[in-house]
């Protein structure tokens, strides 16, 4: 349990394990580090695994102003977490929102990364129209949560193992990190050149297009759906989960 300093933006992150190789894992919007602890238990005889809290989530910080949360904001902690842990480069991998994170990480920090996993999520947008369409979602989530507070959080698997501090802070986040800016990081998948695996619950029904879409656009990925899972694949169904992630990892590193 350590936290990391980020311009008096407390960020929080554990490091787990031992070995040549470091992951990093990052979590959903409105989840926490705790989703994965199937993965901590699973991987850290072999491997040094490190996850993380985003801001605004579980034991991070939620500053005030809202302009502290953002999509470089989330690429640029990740970063000083491996700086802080000594790591020049590390499997990234991410759910959901932690997988967009992923990617934007290694459209920035390419040479830091030696191969990426992504889990039920997706790559953003091409379209105006369509990104709209999804910061319009994450704004109501932002307006959910200030009107609710942390009753609105839902049940879903990976948030019910998870607890927040701020419900203003996920609200921020949604509005920050959530929404999508811009092409960019759709459009870099043709460019991407490390070995990629993505992974799906075959309940997932947002996010079967979109694993297709980058299996198709991501040179070389493999894809892989987990039967009887749906967006919390990993806690789901966490054995198969598992297997997927190491039989990926085994050969490739």
């Amino acid at each position: 349990m350590s936290y990391l300093n980020r311009d008096d933006t407390k960020i929080y992150y554990e490091v787990h394990g031992a070995g040549d190789t470091t992951i990093i894992l990052s979590h959903g919007y409105s989840a926490t580090s705790a989703m994965w602890k199937g993965q901590v238990e699973a991987f850290s005889d072999n491997y040094q695994v490190i996850t993380w809290d985003m801001r605004g989530h579980g034991l991070s910080d939620s500053p005030d102003d809202p302009t502290l949360y953002s999509e470089a904001h989330a690429v640029g902690d990740m970063a000083a977490i491996l700086d802080e842990c000594g790591v020049g480069q590390a499997v990234v991998g991410g759910l959901s929102l932690g997988g967009y994170m992923s990617l934007a990480f290694n459209l920035v920090h390419g040479a830091r990364v030696a191969a990426l996993m992504l889990f039920d999520t997706g790559p953003g947008y091409k379209k105006d129209a369509a990104r709209d369409g999804w910061n319009e979602m994450a704004g109501e989530r932002a307006k959910e949560f200030e009107e609710k507070g942390l009753d609105a959080l839902g049940a879903s698997n990976e948030v019910r193992v998870s607890s927040h501090r701020s419900a203003q802070g996920l609200a921020h986040a949604a509005r920050g990190m959530l929404a999508q800016v811009d092409s960019r990081v759709i459009m870099s998948l043709p460019d991407i050149q490390i070995p990629t695996l993505v992974l799906v619950g075959a309940q997932d029904h947002t996010f079967i297009t979109p694993t297709d879409y980058m299996t198709a656009k991501i040179p070389g990925a493999k894809k892989v759906v987990i039967p009887d899972a749906g967006h919390a694949s990993n806690i789901d169904q966490p054995v198969l989960f598992n297997q997927a992630v190491e039989q990926f990892l085994s050969p490739t590193l």
